[in-house]
């Protein structure tokens, strides 16, 4: 029997390497697939997106987005990760389920109301680099829509998720941290021990408990995941260098979260970044009311997307598959899983379309 067009694409794009950053060819065969099935797409660097045929700026703009580039392939591999087989049911291979599933059925429910009368405007964005938050993918993407002058009232994020919604996700926040000392000679207890001084601000910082709470998203969490220091056994270290996860909340902030920190410590706290921000739509908000109304059940992932990158408008995160299987060996999704994840998107936009006065 032959597989649906969308299966079939799929099937293109696991056959077809598309590392973070090296997306080239799997931009190439979306883009293709939606020019063979009367899309105008457009392309920014390996991101690929079109608006629906009857567009109007006057109306909201739903962003339906996923990604296609992968992680490197884990090396418990049984079989070849572009070896894109079906066996009962089963559609093998690297980026089947993160997040490949949800690109193409956020094509196929796009390409079936492209030509619609809709209350809203949908965007589909099928974008690059979300394993590395790299600067060519979202971070890329977002300004230049705003440049064209569309507005993005919301956004459905295509990533495993049972699909069931995920209503919440923490940011992140990693801080290189040095403290310094004075060396000296260990005999004689000389200087001033850098270690001593980062235990102790390692302890205030672990043990700190930051006075505003996310009603969603609860503590903040802070962990001490590397340190590193000293370079003979009898020298004082005059240097402790060590590093702090940090998964935010909307409570705060990431710059906050860090001006905080800061302001305990003596250590030099350097965030690598401050992008990836705490994501929480509200649960008034016309998808989760839409969503709920449907039977689906929010939750809060313990996994960063590129919803992070989505500072200026609420995003649900649904998908088919599990989170379970990314970025895990001989990866796959079920075919009933896409099926079933099709109808249940046209469900919740039909449902939207119901609220769009909310939008």
């Amino acid at each position: 029997m032959e597989l649906p067009s969308h299966i079939q694409l799929l099937r293109h794009m696991i056959a077809t390497p598309s590392l973070s950053r090296n997306e080239d060819a799997t931009a190439d065969i979306i883009f293709d697939f939606l020019t063979d099935n009367g899309i105008a797409p457009k392309r920014l660097h390996n991101n690929v997106y079109a608006l629906n045929l009857h567009y109007d700026p006057a109306k909201p703009t739903v962003l339906l987005n996923s990604h296609h580039d992968t992680v490197k392939p884990a090396a418990s591999y049984t079989r070849e990760p572009h070896d894109a087989v079906v066996i009962e049911g089963k559609l093998f291979g690297l980026g089947s389920n993160d997040a490949g599933a949800s690109a193409v059925s956020l094509i196929r429910v796009f390409l079936d109301l492209y030509a619609n009368h809709l209350p809203f405007n949908l965007l589909l964005a099928i974008t690059a680099e979300e394993e590395v938050g790299g600067e060519k993918g979202m971070r890329a993407f977002l300004p230049h829509i705003a440049a064209e002058g569309i507005n993005i009232s919301c956004a459905i994020v295509g990533e495993p998720t049972g699909m069931q919604p995920a209503v919440a996700e923490r940011g992140l926040v990693v801080l290189d941290c040095v403290t310094k000392g004075v060396t000296g000679h260990a005999a004689r207890a000389e200087g001033v021990n850098a270690i001593y001084k980062a235990i102790s601000d390692i302890d205030t910082l672990r043990n700190y408990r930051f006075p505003k709470v996310s009603e969603v998203l609860g503590d903040i969490s802070v962990n001490i995941t590397q340190i590193n220091a000293g370079w003979q056994h009898n020298a004082i270290p005059d240097e402790c260098k060590w590093v702090v996860d940090i998964r935010t909340t909307d409570a705060y902030s990431n710059e906050e979260t860090v001006e905080l920190m800061r302001s305990l410590v003596e250590s030099e706290l350097t965030p690598r970044s401050t992008r990836v921000r705490a994501s929480v739509i509200h649960h008034t908000h016309p998808l989760v009311e839409t969503v709920v109304s449907l039977g689906l059940k929010p939750f809060v992932s313990p996994t960063t997307s590129d919803m992070s990158l989505m500072y200026d408008f609420p995003s649900l995160k649904i998908g088919p598959g599990e989170s379970s299987r990314s970025h895990s060996a001989d990866e796959f999704i079920m075919l009933s899983e896409i099926e079933e994840a099709i109808p249940m998107y046209h469900s919740i936009l039909s449902g939207l379309a119901k609220r769009v006065n909310q939008l």
